[in-house]
């Protein structure tokens, strides 16, 4: 691959019940704060689930403000914002002067889509009829609304798609940005991912599938891989990175975050909700290949870790058939303890978060792991961070449908 073809991150934007801000992000990773508290968007009293993690409006809403982002849909306007900080970090964006016209690929994951628009324009036909369809509807409620609005509001004139391959729709989508950029059909790629489904008909879909955690303490309802764990907590949030190729980046002088090293995919082909090891090790052994390294160059894992019960021993076993012995040395870690399973935009909240820890060496804990389940078999990373002095990490996403997406990711080195 030559030199100028390596894909690196520029910018980098996180929107999350951890904060609103990189920085309030990775500080509360490293406290080991937790994002989960009791549902206050509808009256869930109902619901099996009573626990979620919700962005603070407090934060959200000066922080919309301070870029002129009028709230519309929860899932646009937190990716809008998340775009915004990831361009801005990068140099290509200012809060203080319009958007000019750049050529920038544009390319978000997302699990539902403008979800709240959907319910709220069900609800209104429900209750009257055609009358409570508004002609803004359609363009409302799209998927591809998330990645429209964005390259709309930016001025990003290269090519924008929404990626929907749910749970791993944005780990995909950073994937398609480094092979693009790889591959030489774009030098910049503005990619992430968004999701926020905290409306009683989408929970309450999730609540009766019964894959979510009924414990009823926030603080310790999120439990991935501990033998007590009953399940997943829902949460909502977007993150984005801009990838482009070396040479773009130094032509510009612009401050190298981090690179992608590779991507792999695969799909089960088993069952639309049941894990399967074989296929989430496909995936695995691709990514190192498409990287051109070994299991024995990894440093940590950022795992999928769900915190469902079949979901946790599923990806142990998949690592280890991949990592064979080294799966006893290497640190693996959920994030999801922290801000729980935010579908769509998981997986690019998980790489902001490997991103941050090799920058800073620190891999945060395993929130709420108390007593490891003896059936995950790998190396998990205690409560508290750890230091790791790794140059390289993978970042595993899974989701229904056999979808199955994992990154490769290092710290730039010249």
């Amino acid at each position: 691959m030559p030199d100028d073809r390596r894909a690196v991150v520029t910018g980098l934007g996180v929107v999350c019940a951890l904060g609103v801000t990189e920085s309030a992000f990775w500080e509360s990773l490293l406290a080991g704060r937790s994002g989960i508290g009791p549902v206050t968007r509808f009256d869930a009293a109902g619901y099996r689930t009573r626990v979620a993690s919700e962005i603070d409006d407090a934060a959200l809403g000066p922080a919309l403000k301070a870029r002129k982002i009028r709230p519309t849909d929860r899932s646009v306007d937190i990716g809008l914002l998340a775009a915004a900080q990831a361009l801005e970090s990068a140099g290509l964006a200012s809060p203080d002067r319009a958007p000019e016209p750049q050529e920038v690929t544009t390319i978000f994951g997302t699990g539902a889509g403008p979800s709240d628009s959907a319910f709220a324009g069900t609800r209104s036909f429900l209750e009257r009829g055609l009358a409570g369809l508004r002609p803004s509807t359609v363009p409302t409620v799209m998927i591809n609304a998330v990645s429209a609005q964005i390259s709309l509001r930016y001025k990003l004139r290269g090519p924008n798609w929404v990626v929907a391959s749910a749970c791993a729709s944005s780990t995909a989508a950073i994937g398609q940005a480094f092979r693009l950029v790889r591959a030489g059909h774009a030098e910049r790629v503005l990619a992430g991912g968004t999701d926020a489904i905290l409306n009683p008909l989408a929970f309450g879909a999730w609540n009766n599938l019964g894959v979510m955690s009924a414990n009823p303490d926030p603080d310790t309802a999120c439990r991935p891989f501990d033998v007590d764990r009953d399940g997943l907590v829902l949460g909502e949030g977007a993150a984005a990175l801009v990838v482009e190729s070396l040479a773009a980046a130094r032509a510009r002088s612009a401050a190298i975050r981090a690179e992608i090293l590779g991507f792999g995919e695969s799909s089960d082909a088993e069952h639309i909700t049941r894990p399967d090891p074989d296929g989430q090790a496909r995936a695995i052994a691709a990514a190192l290949a498409s990287a051109g390294l070994r299991p024995a160059d990894v440093g940590f894992i950022n795992a999928h870790g769900s915190a469902t019960p079949a979901n946790d021993t599923c990806e142990s076993d998949a690592i280890r058939r991949v990592f064979g012995a080294a799966a006893d040395r290497i640190p693996t870690a959920s994030s999801k303890s922290y801000f729980g399973h935010t579908l769509g935009a998981c997986g690019a909240l998980e790489t902001a978060a490997t991103l941050l820890a090799l920058a800073h060496g620190l891999v945060p804990g395993n929130r709420n792991l108390h007593h490891p389940d003896p059936q995950c078999a790998i190396r998990l990373v205690g409560r508290a961070p750890e230091a790791v002095s790794a140059r390289v990490a993978i970042k595993n996403s899974f989701g229904f449908g056999g979808h199955n997406a994992v990154l490769v990711l290092g710290r730039f080195e010249d």
